[in-house]
């Protein structure tokens, strides 16, 4: 725990430099949050040092934050409202449970597949914060307009969905009306976030892929 908060408050040191009063005040709410939940165990260092990284690129752009909020009855990551529209970001660093060492790459689209499908219809905006160093798997499907996704699709995310996510399950309604809106590139060294469009990232995607299959 004393490790957790000398870490956490090193960060919001670095982070504080440039927040007005303010700001400074909503950071140190999420620090208060974060805390609570590490003596509860739900939170780890990693993520929560994302969150509060992903925290301060929304207050700097308006957004009223929350971190690990209840949404339409599911934790999301971290939450934000601006005006009349909300936002919300869900961080995913590509860690694997011991008990999917065997399907990981299988256990890792699922999960991505589900939290755009579950999300997505709750927020105005969708947004997955990677580490810079993880090269998260993203469905295509998620690229296309609603009307222009194929059923054969549809139903192939929900099988492998279904695999892994059964109560409850992801609809296929939900999977045909989900939406990516951006990705967020998350440089933790640097405190830095790269914003980029899901067609952007996909091809990044694959085309790394491409590589390390080569």
């Amino acid at each position: 725990m004393e490790n957790f908060i000398r870490d956490i408050d090193s960060l919001i040191d670095r982070l504080s430099k440039d927040l007005n009063q303010k700001e400074v005040k909503e950071i140190l709410e999420l620090r208060k949050r974060l805390i609570e939940l590490k003596e509860r165990r739900m939170v780890n260092i990693a993520h929560s040092v994302m969150e509060l990284i992903v925290g301060r690129h929304l207050l700097k752009r308006g957004y009223k934050i929350k971190v690990e909020y209840n949404l339409n009855s599911i934790s999301c990551d971290v939450y934000g409202e601006k005006g009349m529209g909300n936002i919300t970001v869900e961080i995913e660093t590509g860690y694997v449970p011991p008990y999917h060492a065997l399907d990981p790459q299988r256990y890792l689209r699922a999960r991505i597949a589900s939290k755009i499908a579950r999300y997505s219809n709750f927020c105005s905006k969708f947004v997955i914060g990677i580490p810079q160093h993880y090269l998260m798997p993203l469905e295509r499907i998620f690229l296309l307009p609603p009307r222009k996704r194929l059923k054969a699709d549809l139903k192939r995310v929900k099988e492998l969905c279904d695999v892994y996510y059964t109560s409850p399950p992801v609809s296929l309604e939900e999977i045909k009306n989900a939406r990516i809106h951006s990705v967020y590139i998350i440089n933790v060294d640097e405190l830095t976030i790269k914003e980029v469009d899901p067609e952007t990232y996909y091809e990044i995607y694959k085309r790394n892929l491409k590589i390390t299959e080569d």
